[in-house]
């Protein structure tokens, strides 16, 4: 079964990082959080407290096939300075594992170290020119070959569904868009 592992620092926005964990495990896909502050409570940056499942330094990684990164100031800047994180999705992307980042997060953290260059990608309004080397489009969300960038809380979802889509096929990320009463639903 597909795994994916969401990383989470102080001062994440939390709907960018809980949405896309609530629709991942409602696909059914076994989704890990993972917290870099060395402790398992979270306290995001409007001051939502929450537990991450397993600490970065205990985490097995080996059966991960996403590794997605939440925005939100200073978590995003938390993450980014994180060396192990960042020397881990370097391996990953390197294997040819999924790689997602939402507002923040892909100029931050991916764009800043190069995961970018020669790609199709999106983050936070105002934050482009972080994109290093990448063709900045302004969709909801896109992904090109194993990455995917998306813009902030309010494509959250468009984003937690396009990694259904990638991890489940687009027949469970339709069925579960009707579900949740997503988009243009006539519920």
């Amino acid at each position: 079964m597909a795994k994916a592992f969401i990383f989470m620092a102080d001062g994440c926005e939390e709907i960018e990082a809980l949405t896309p964990v609530d629709l991942l495990r409602r696909a059914g896909v076994d989704v890990c959080t993972v917290s870099i502050m060395g402790r398992q409570t979270i306290e995001g940056a409007h001051k939502i407290k929450f537990e991450a499942d397993v600490l970065f330094e205990e985490a097995d990684f080996s059966d991960g096939e996403v590794f997605m990164l939440p925005g939100g100031m200073p978590g995003t800047t938390n993450l980014a300075t994180y060396e192990p994180l960042i020397q881990l999705l370097k391996n990953k992307n390197n294997e040819g594992k999924h790689l997602a980042a939402i507002c923040a997060a892909p100029a931050v953290v991916l764009g800043l170290n190069d995961f970018l260059r020669g790609r199709k990608a999106v983050c936070f309004p105002g934050m482009e020119e972080k994109l290093l080397g990448a063709e900045v489009l302004e969709l909801p969300v896109v992904t090109d070959g194993n990455i995917t960038t998306s813009r902030g809380m309010g494509t959250a979802i468009a984003y937690g569904l396009e990694l259904v889509r990638i991890l489940k096929g687009e027949e469970v990320a339709s069925d579960l868009k009707s579900s949740i009463v997503y988009g243009h639903a006539r519920h």
